[in-house]
Parts: C-alpha cells; structure tokens; sequence
C-alpha cells in the first residue's frame, strides 16, 4: 500500500527533518502563536475578540483553548472586519450561501498567495488517487478565477495529468459524452450528483470510471458501498469547505480517513456542548484554526461537522493522523416532540438503497411529520416502492414517526443537486 503523498509534502512544507509527532506540533504550536499575533494585529474582529488575551501566556496546546472559539455568525455579521489584507489584494471572493436565502450568505476573501497554498494541497491530495495516466473530470464550479475547479484544474497540470473542468452536473447527456470522448477514468464531484450520475448512466459509469472523489457535502456509507460494490470503484473522500481554503484532508489508498493538512491547519475536536477537547476516538464537532493564511485567517473556526480522529495508525504507516469521514452535520438531526431524533444521515442509508431513487429532500413539519419528496423516474416505480421505503425508514428508528412520501418526476435535470448549497434536513415546524 502507497504512503500518503501528502506526509512528505508536508514535512517539506514545515521544514522537520523525522517523521515525529512532536516535531510537526511544534511547528503547529509556533505557526498558532504566529496566527494569533498577524490577527491581533491586522483584523478588526480578532483585535477586539483577543484584547484581553495575553499570546505570551499562551504556552501550550492546552492554553491555546482559552482562545475564543469563532463561527459562521461572526463572518456573516461583517466579514470585512476580519480582513487583514487591503481589498485591492483579494483575488478571489466566494460568496457561501447556506440555505438558498439572499439573507444568509458570508463572504470568505483570499489573496494570491492563498490561492497558491491551496493549488499546492490540491497537487499533492490529488495523487493520493490520480496519476499522469489518469484523465479527471471535475464536476464542480470552474469557470471562475480562484474557483475550486480552476484550482484542481491547475494542480494537476503540475502533475501532467489531463483534467477536463466541467461544472456542476446540470446536463446529464453532456456529461456522458464527455466521459466517452474523453475515455475519462476519475471524477470529482459532489455526492448526490456523482449517485445520480452512476444511477442513470450505469452502462458508462462502469466501463470508464475507475476512481472517484466525492467533496463539498456528506458523503452517505451507502453510495461509496454502491460505487465500491457495483461498479468497482476506488471511492476516496475528501474533507474541506471553502472557509479551509477549500481542502483540508484527503484518504489514502488505504480508504479509511482522510490524512490531514497538517501543515496549513490544526484542527480539534470537541464536545458542541461543552466546548471541551474530547478524547481520540470519540465524535464531536470539527474546529480549525489556519496558518499562513493572508486575506482571512480563521482561529478555532467551528464547522458544524461531526467526526473523530483515529485512534489507531493508518494501514499506509504514515505519521499522521487520520480523521475518520465526517458522519454528519450538527444542524442536520432534529429533535422531534417524542423526543425521538431524526438525521440526515440515517435517512440517507434507509432511502439511497433503493436504486429507483436519484434524489430526496426531507421536511418536519407541524405534528412532527416527517415529509420526503423523492425523486424517481417514473411514477410506476414510486408506487412500487413506496410501501417498502417506509418500511426501511421506520426501521432506523427507535421511536413511532409519522412519514409522507411524495414523489417528484425526474426530468433529467438535477434540481435538488444543482448547487453548492449542502443538504440540510429542513425543519419547518412552525410549534
């Protein structure tokens, strides 16, 4: 089995001479100290939140958790006040919609340099999978300067590999001949449009792919099981969003947790309730703090994602650690009245096993009922279903629940999945 790629990128990027956790947090701990006074000094916001925070105290990782933690509210208040950089050195400005409202949106900046850092991780990450031999199509938005896909688009022109950037998947036939034309081996994509994807075109998605990445949203077990079992793929995950600077850690060939960007990125995990460090091996919520980040650092940044760091090494014998794949977001259980608790996730692993379905979206509404517009071709092939796929939903719980399918035609174009915005399980309760 391959070592990680990205464990001797990172001990050149940090400069240690051995493969010891101790060297590489100690840069950690120096480049921590070293983002806290380019904050204090250059940002708005971090010049007010550290004010009366002594860095020289901080002499430790376990001081450095007296820190503040920063979330989305903060950025989506005024994030100018966390820019450190004059405007005229942004190059890129993505705009992070997180439910389709005008009114919730928060503005994340980079600089050229940041750009670069990313390209740099992108490089490396991607040859965790790909090779010169490969042709990679990305299915993610890159026409724009900066975007994800540009980016992955010129990391691997600095591996020779060929990379066809398509966009989000909007048109299904379009992308199918690309495949084809391209004799394309890899794709990178979001999850619920690479399963629509392989759902619809089976045929091609059998004979070309071969590897596939899935980014930008929760990735469900039971489509890299499908991608994995059916059509025999290598399914890698990756870990970021775009307040990381788009990448944060990647799977090696081993396929069991991404390998961190340890040398951009600290990250910890603790209890969303306490705000506590929890133990190795233990889930809780997902918070980074970056390093040499120009236009907008981030410290301690909660991401609202649940996971944990591996207790035991990784089978490829890297030094690094592993996080195990994010199983879910915070926002995306509810708490019904019964208290019973419904997820996202659990949802996913009773419905996406059906191969009629391509897509859903699911609702509590007022008397706790769960609804779930499901997306199939047919209406035939709804009603066939129906009565199963209650059945298999009711089985994922503990507790009685109240659940109305609706159907909704697929027409071949991607509705629920069309965009960056990450799948949520809507609460619209209104009592």
């Amino acid at each position: 089995m391959k070592l990680t790629p990205l464990e001797n990128w990172i001990m050149d990027r940090t400069g240690i001479a051995t493969k010891s956790r101790a060297d590489l947090e100690a840069y950690q701990y120096n480049q921590l100290i070293q983002t806290l006074n380019y904050c204090k000094e250059k940002s708005l916001y971090y010049k007010k939140t550290l004010e009366h925070i002594d860095i020289d105290s901080i002499q430790s990782f376990k001081d450095f958790v007296k820190i503040p933690f920063t979330d989305s509210e903060n950025i989506k208040k005024n994030a100018l006040d966390f820019l450190c950089v004059s405007q005229s050195e942004v190059k890129r400005i993505i705009t992070i919609n997180t439910s389709g409202t005008s009114g919730d949106e928060k503005r994340i900046y980079f600089t050229e340099e940041d750009l670069n850092h990313t390209i740099d991780f992108f490089q490396y990450g991607m040859r965790c999978l790909s090779n010169e031999s490969d042709r990679v199509l990305v299915l993610l938005p890159g026409k724009a300067y900066g975007s994800i896909g540009d980016l992955l688009r010129k990391a691997l022109s600095l591996s020779h590999t060929q990379c066809i950037v398509h966009g989000v998947l909007t048109n299904l036939e379009e992308v199918t001949h690309l495949i084809q034309e391209y004799k394309i081996s890899c794709i990178v994509g979001i999850p619920m449009q690479i399963l629509y994807l392989s759902r619809l075109k089976s045929d091609v998605f059998q004979t070309y792919i071969k590897k596939v990445l899935l980014s930008t949203d929760y990735v469900p077990d039971i489509l890299v099981k499908e991608l994995r079992g059916r059509f025999h793929c290598d399914v890698y995950n990756h870990y970021g969003m775009s307040e990381m600077g788009y990448g944060g850690g990647v799977e090696c060939e081993a396929l069991h947790g991404y390998h961190l960007r340890e040398g951009d990125l600290y990250f910890e995990i603790i209890d969303p309730q306490t705000g506590e460090s929890v133990k190795d091996g233990e889930y809780g919520e997902v918070v980074f703090t970056t390093f040499h980040r120009q236009a907008i650092p981030l410290i301690r940044y909660r991401t609202g994602d649940i996971a944990r760091f591996g207790a035991d090494p990784c089978a490829c014998g890297t030094f690094l650690k592993t996080m195990d794949k994010v199983s879910g977001r915070i926002s995306n259980k509810v708490l019904l009245h019964n208290l019973g608790e419904v997820s996202l996730r659990d949802l996913d692993e009773a419905i996406l096993q059906f191969e009629e379905v391509l897509d859903y979206k699911a609702s509590i509404m007022d008397g706790d009922q769960l609804v779930i517009e499901l997306t199939m071709s047919n209406l035939y092939e709804f009603e066939n279903r129906k009565e199963e796929i209650i059945y298999c939903i009711y089985k994922r719980f503990y507790f009685p629940v109240h659940i109305k399918l609706k159907y909704q035609q697929d027409n071949r174009t991607p509705k629920i999945t069309n965009s960056m915005i990450k799948r949520k399980l809507y609460d619209l309760r209104t009592n």
